[in-house]
């Protein structure tokens, strides 16, 4: 009888990764651009909350810029340009920014 039923197990190191650096991803205000509309991009692109999208908002509103969120770079560029598609579609100046923490 094989009392060896079991497959050796292999015992693998781990080995620590350097993570992607992360970029801040900046909204900017304009004087055209509906504030209900940049809500909904916020929701829909940056997968924010209603209240959180809102606050940006409004902090982009009164301060000329706000933080977003803080991605690593291929996909905060990734958001940011559907982010500007949707807004041109519509024929809005909504801008966002990308830069490095």
């Amino acid at each position: 009888m094989n009392n060896n039923i079991f497959p050796e197990i292999e015992i693998i190191e781990t080995v620590e990764t350097e993570l992607e650096p992360l970029y801040r991803i900046l909204i900017h205000n304009d004087d055209v651009t509906p504030m209900d509309f940049v809500v909904e991009v916020l929701k829909q692109i940056f997968f924010l909350s209603n209240d959180r999208a809102a606050e940006i908002m409004l902090v982009a509103h009164i301060k000329g810029t706000a933080y977003v969120q803080s991605l690593p770079r291929m996909e905060a560029e990734k958001r940011v340009q559907r982010a500007h598609q949707a807004a041109g579609m519509e024929g809005f100046p909504l801008f966002f920014s990308v830069e490095r923490e």
